[in-house]
């Protein structure tokens, strides 16, 4: 069976502007759908949505993306493509001699850009990782859940990747920041073959939680660590 295609969702107060940032960081297209702005994905990257929230950030995000760059100016140049496009620098703690550069984007979500010849996300295009708060349990599900092998599980550290290759998605392992409130990063699923109600049951088999259903027919669950997630009403 196809694995279920991935997107990553963020609540934005402008989803349209917060869209055209990420666009333009990773040089895709903006279009419109139902739920907000979407930059589709393919095989190996997934696709990114935006959508309209009036919700408010707290605390760092569970959630976050990790650009490459393949030598050092073009991590110059990404970065200084963020300030451009309304980011800034993010003071989180790192050292001087971390190679990575800390960013957020115009409403302060978190990202790194990745300082060129790190092994572990050579090859994984643009966007590199998912880098994700969680336990070695939810990696496992996740893995389960997408169909994609585990490529790193070690140390109660684990990661995940597309058997195509591409963006992989990790989890660091504890301690994890109790969770408050409803993440404003999360993913949704699309079944392959759009049989929601089968998807819902198969989820919940593998551990997940069912939450509510949506007015417009999207059923949201919760992975093993309470992160929230949606499947989509099917189209009709």
């Amino acid at each position: 069976m196809p694995s279920p295609l991935l997107t990553v969702t963020f609540d934005a107060h402008d989803a349209v502007r917060l869209a055209r940032f990420w666009a333009g960081m990773l040089g895709r297209e903006v279009t419109g759908d139902a739920r907000g702005a979407l930059l589709p994905g393919d095989d190996t990257q997934p696709s990114l949505r935006f959508v309209p929230s009036p919700t408010e950030k707290a605390g760092a995000n569970r959630l976050h993306l990790h650009l490459t760059s393949t030598d050092p100016a073009d991590q110059q140049r990404l970065v200084t493509t963020a300030l451009g496009l309304g980011g800034g620098h993010l003071d989180v703690g790192q050292r001087p001699e971390e190679g990575h550069i800390v960013l957020a984007d115009p409403e302060g979500n978190e990202f790194c850009v990745i300082e060129p010849g790190n092994r572990f996300l050579a090859g994984c295009g643009l966007l590199g990782e998912l880098a994700c708060d969680g336990t070695r349990d939810v990696g496992l599900f996740w893995s389960r859940a997408l169909d994609w092998p585990l490529v790193w599980d070690q140390d109660q550290e684990t990661a995940i990747q597309s058997p195509h290759g591409g963006t992989k998605v990790a989890w660091g392992g504890p301690p994890v920041a109790p969770k408050t409130a409803r993440n404003r990063q999360r993913f949704d699923l699309a079944p392959p073959a759009g049989d929601q109600q089968a998807e819902v049951d198969r989820l919940v088999a593998l551990g997940a939680t069912r939450l509510e259903t949506g007015a417009d027919g999207a059923v949201v669950l919760a992975d093993p660590d309470g992160n929230e997630f949606t499947l989509p009403a099917p189209p009709r």
